[in-house]
């Protein structure tokens, strides 16, 4: 009998040790959480969330994965439920996402604003126009290239707004539909020297790799609001509504705010917070 105590005794301690490493690896994978994003490719090309995403993993310890998209997109991957939380820059789209019972608390969250690049040359002759769509007009009218994003993205959203206000359906050999997201477009538009329009954070992130210049810039119309939305969980009850909550209160509260406020590219800010001012 007492030949079979000694490995009884070591069983049970290896069984112990099992059980301590099972209960302490799903505690890791619940620390471990995840929630999804849908974003616009402007806050992934300017580097904002490699500056937002660390510091919220590490007080919160939930892991963001990244989808960056146009707004379009994004938005269409909230009504679908496939994300947790959007993070968009579309008003009316924003608000038809709530009104139609996909998002619910809507936050601003931060603005800049859009400009039109073009080459030092300027064959348009739209430098110094104090109205973007009178500038669209003169690109139209000189038929130089245009390089628009074409993926029905917060920024092809307001710059169809822009030629509509011009009176003008784009079209022709000149202007050209990418369907590309906003650094590459930016790559694109230096590589023809052509004319297009982009947020002024992603301009700012890629201006040294780029031999273009802002050309218009300050029309009010150019103005370029940011807001998170939660996907709506009694639509989508298997999205991490919690979760999404906890990322929204962070980018608007103060740390969140703090990192948007800091955030320059050679001492100029990219983007400013307006959950928190």
């Amino acid at each position: 009998m007492m030949k079979n105590r000694k490995p009884a005794a070591v069983l049970l301690a290896l069984s112990v040790l099992l059980s301590w490493n099972l209960s302490a690896e799903g505690q890791y994978e619940k620390e471990a959480s995840h929630i999804k994003l849908a974003t616009t490719t402007s806050t992934e090309n300017s580097g904002l969330l490699a500056e937002l995403l660390p510091v919220y993993q590490e007080d919160s310890g939930i892991i963001v994965d990244v989808i960056a998209v146009g707004t379009g997109k994004a938005i269409a991957l909230g009504e679908n439920g496939d994300v947790d939380v959007i993070l968009v820059h579309a008003r009316s789209r924003e608000d038809a996402f709530v009104e139609g019972g996909y998002g619910v608390n809507r936050r601003d969250v931060m603005h800049n604003d859009f400009v039109l690049l073009g080459p030092s040359s300027d064959p348009a002759g739209i430098k110094g126009m104090n109205t973007a769509a009178d500038a669209l007009a003169a690109v139209a009218a000189s038929e130089s290239d245009f390089m628009s994003r074409g993926d029905d993205s917060g920024t092809h959203t307001k710059e169809k707004s822009l030629w509509k206000a011009a009176g003008l359906s784009p079209s022709g050999e000149w202007y050209k539909e990418t369907g590309q997201g906003m650094g590459a477009v930016l790559t694109m538009t230096n590589e023809v020297q052509g004319y297009t329009m982009t947020d002024r954070g992603t301009w700012l992130a890629m201006k040294d790799k780029l031999d273009l210049e802002v050309l218009v810039e300050g029309d009010p119309i150019l103005f370029n609001p940011y807001g998170v939305i939660a996907v709506n969980p009694e639509l989508h009850s298997h999205t991490d509504y919690e979760g999404a909550m906890s990322f929204i209160t962070f980018l608007t509260g103060p740390k969140g705010q703090a990192i948007i406020r800091d955030f320059k590219k050679n001492g100029e800010p990219l983007f400013y917070p307006d959950a928190m001012k």
